[in-house]
């Protein structure tokens, strides 16, 4: 048995209830597998840096459970099948690992913290205009 967990990109326009059962599809077969399901955290609705189906937004679960490579191979497989999943990736998670939590959001207008090169040096020509 090893642990896995599974990032879970679920369509926007997907009903919750939906979803939900989406996931408990998932806790079923992990738990029918003699597997045990460590959590499920939801990291909720975030901007795709890539549209997906031209889909600009999806909505973001962490799926954490131990389990056989075998019953890990089903989920996936039935994931791809499924409607209303827009991406999935299933990872082995490094043992004693606690990154649960999902990452603060980047703030809007956050100013660029670097200039570039270019900048400090003026104006691109090196002529002088004065000396006529």
């Amino acid at each position: 048995m090893n642990e896995y967990e599974i990032m879970l990109l679920l369509d926007p326009e997907l009903a919750e209830e939906r979803a939900n059962e989406i996931i408990q599809r998932i806790r079923d077969s992990v738990e029918g597998a003699q597997g045990t399901w460590d959590g499920h955290e939801p990291w909720g609705r975030r901007r795709l840096t890539y549209e997906i189906g031209h889909k600009g937004e999806a909505i973001y679960h962490l799926l954490l459970f131990t389990a056989t490579a075998e019953a890990l191979a089903e989920i996936t497989r039935v994931l791809k099948i499924t409607d209303g999943v827009m991406r999935h990736g299933a990872y082995r998670r490094v043992k004693g690992s606690q990154h649960t939590k999902a990452p603060a959001p980047l703030p809007v207008g956050a100013p660029s913290s670097a200039r570039s090169y270019g900048d400090d040096a003026g104006s691109a020509d090196d002529t002088d205009q004065d000396a006529e």
